[in-house]
């Protein structure tokens, strides 16, 4: 495997030190780190914690979410789904953390994994499988649990340094979901590590090219709700029409999942045609909103992804 080396220490929840700063994320490392627990955490369902159910309810009631789950089927769908979702406990508790202290995050986790689910759907036949596939959504951005609220939430540009800290979640969310889950080389821990990789290899940590159909639902799931999101630093978000412009070259340029987006572009049309009669495009006709960052290298100004 590719070796990892962070950047920051790696702590979970109770500030418990879990790898110091500089560790070389190893084969042995990772299979110590999964071991570590002689039995496993409690699981808990994850609609069935606190208010997880009721918030993604809420948030779906929100354009453009509103269109792209109009109707019981679809809604129906996710949420059965959604509902046979068990995570380890530490896990939730710490979802539930950004819901107190950073909730654009939390919202951001639970939109992911909705939409994750959707596009999966279209992919995935076996329903097996597809629960398996699914489970990584809703954690992919855990490893924020160790980036502090004041990058998290700053509404002015990074400093390098910031920036550093900041993309070091994407190591930091495949450590700890590896120690959770106790297992290495589960599904999860490799989305919140590559979910900022991209196919083309221009993405971080390492800029592998990924060729993973679930980190790739992930990575356009994400980069869509980043985009029509509001943003701590961020006064405005991208209209619907001009982000999905935005992700379709992305696609066009072979930056991520041609077929992943065209899913995405079918959910969000009223008439629900089949993803395959969706054809991409790198016209643009919609303006970023003023004052954006999104795209702007990092040397230059913010990246808050």
């Amino acid at each position: 495997m590719p070796e990892y080396r962070l950047t920051h220490a790696v702590t979970d929840l109770t500030g418990r030190e879990l790898l110091a700063a500089g560790t070389r994320l190893t084969l042995p490392v990772m299979q110590r780190l999964a071991g570590e627990h002689n039995t496993a955490f409690p699981v808990c369902n994850l609609l069935n914690y606190y208010r997880v159910k009721a918030d993604m309810l809420d948030f779906l009631r929100v354009p453009p979410y509103d269109v792209i789950f109009h109707g019981a089927d679809r809604q129906q769908a996710l949420f059965d789904i959604a509902g046979d979702v068990v995570m380890p406990e530490p896990v939730l508790m710490s979802l539930y953390h950004f819901r107190q202290l950073d909730f654009y995050t939390y919202r951001h986790m639970l939109l992911v994994f909705a939409l994750s689910i959707l596009i999966a759907r279209e992919l995935i036949d076996d329903r097996a499988t597809l629960l398996q596939e699914v489970m990584a959504g809703p954690v992919h951005d855990i490893g924020k649990l160790c980036v502090p609220l004041s990058i998290l939430t700053k509404k002015t540009a990074l400093t390098p340094s910031e920036i550093v800290h900041l993309r070091h979640h994407a190591l930091a969310g495949y450590v700890l979901l590896t120690h959770f889950f106790g297992e290495h080389e589960i599904l999860a821990a490799r989305v919140a590590r590559d979910h900022h990789e991209r196919k083309d290899g221009s993405g971080y940590p390492l800029g592998n090219p990924i060729d993973n159909l679930m980190i790739d639902i992930i990575m356009v799931s994400d980069i869509y709700d980043a985009l029509i999101s509001p943003r701590p630093y961020r006064p405005v978000s991208y209209d619907n029409r001009t982000a999905l412009e935005e992700i379709t070259c992305q696609a066009v340029t072979g930056s991520i999942s041609k077929t992943v987006t065209r899913v995405l572009v079918s959910l969000n049309r009223r008439s629900k045609p089949h993803y395959s009669s969706c054809t991409l495009s790198r016209e643009r006709r919609g303006l970023p909103p003023k004052d954006n960052v999104y795209g702007i290298k990092s040397s230059d100004s913010d990246d808050h992804s």
